[in-house]
């Protein structure tokens, strides 16, 4: 099956959106105006320890807070204490936690803001956690500066003459062919991470064909 992915919104004919919720980050907080939009679209915002501070600053709520709780305020704490929810598991970020909770919660899909920037290794290890989020629900990170979609089976996305794509194979043997875009692959693996980079939309659409595995794909917004 082909999957299209419309303009900045994941489309499929065996999947239903019902659910969604916003999961953010304790990264660098969202500036753009496309993010700021989703944060204020009234979905629910499942905050990541520290994030939690932020949010309230901007004036809005989140539904939970999860986390080992190393980095949120003491006034928080004492202010909503029903919402927060200690994982002080270190096996895994505050980032995966608050996934799996949205996974037990009948969340049908997460969208995950302020993930990037401050730290990054933080970042580093957040994209490539996305592959791995995949196997549970649907999730795409939104940046300010672009969206990254995972994606299991050959996909067609929307795009713009000139809009810059990168691609990265979660599997060293799986062989890609692009279309579309302006520089060729041609039943090619994606061995290291830099290979699939700095790609660029030639016409209103770009096709990812590979033949197993999962890919991330990274799309700059202008």
């Amino acid at each position: 099956m082909l999957v299209i992915i419309s303009g900045r919104v994941n489309l499929t004919n065996n999947q239903i959106v019902t659910k969604e919720a916003v999961i953010l980050a304790n990264g660098q907080f969202p500036e753009s105006d496309f993010c700021l939009d989703i944060l204020n679209s009234g979905k629910d915002i499942i905050c990541c320890d520290g994030s939690a501070d932020k949010i309230a600053a901007f004036g809005l709520k989140a539904k939970v807070i999860i986390g080992d709780l190393d980095s949120i305020s003491p006034e928080l704490k004492k202010r909503h204490p029903e919402i927060i929810i200690d994982k002080s598991d270190q096996n895994s970020n505050d980032l995966t936690k608050a996934v799996h909770w949205a996974k037990e919660n009948a969340y049908t899909k997460v969208i995950i803001l302020g993930a990037t920037g401050i730290r990054e290794d933080h970042t580093i290890g957040n994209i490539y956690l996305l592959s791995r989020y995949n196997e549970i629900i649907a999730v795409q990170m939104v940046s300010d500066y672009g969206i990254f979609d995972v994606i299991n089976s050959s996909s067609v996305f929307d795009s713009f003459p000139g809009q810059q794509v990168s691609v990265f194979s979660t599997d060293q043997d799986a062989r890609f062919t692009f279309a579309g875009l302006k520089y060729e692959v041609n039943n090619r693996a994606l061995h290291e991470a830099w290979m699939g980079t700095l790609n660029e939309c030639t016409s209103n659409s770009f096709e990812i064909n590979f033949d197993k595995g999962s890919a991330i794909i990274y799309r700059v917004f202008d």
